[in-house]
């Protein structure tokens, strides 16, 4: 069983919405200080979105996305999600949900311990 799945992506126009969904085994949410969203456009780097931590639920967020994406947890569910508002041409990417056995700074890379499959989310007109 896959550590963490992600659901949700899609085709949107501007200014448009998606949930984006990231399930995880149980042992992979229990042993996690923090889960993240990564995204990866076509000829760009990944990079990282946004972060919640299980346990306080403290969030970080790229200045990208600040004021239109909410990232929030389940701890019943072993779940994270990323509602992700007003989107944008500029959003288009793959996005990857992460799980860090790291408390902080676990929007680095370097950090993730597990990563999910990725959901395409596509913004276009």
């Amino acid at each position: 069983q896959a550590p963490l799945v992600e659901s949700g992506g899609g085709s949107v126009q501007p200014g448009g919405s998606l949930r984006l969904s990231c399930t995880a085994t149980a042992d992979t949410y229990r042993r996690a200080r923090c889960l993240a969203w990564f995204r990866q456009a076509p000829g760009k780097e990944r990079e990282p979105v946004a972060t919640v931590t299980p346990g306080d639920g403290s969030t970080y967020y790229a200045d990208s996305v600040k004021g239109r994406f909410t990232v929030s947890r389940d701890n019943a569910q072993n779940a994270v999600y990323l509602q992700m508002d007003s989107l944008s041409p500029e959003d288009t990417a793959v996005y990857y949900c992460a799980s860090s056995p790291f408390g902080t700074n676990c929007h680095q890379s370097a950090r993730v311990r597990y990563w999910g499959q990725g959901t395409q989310v596509t913004v276009s007109s």
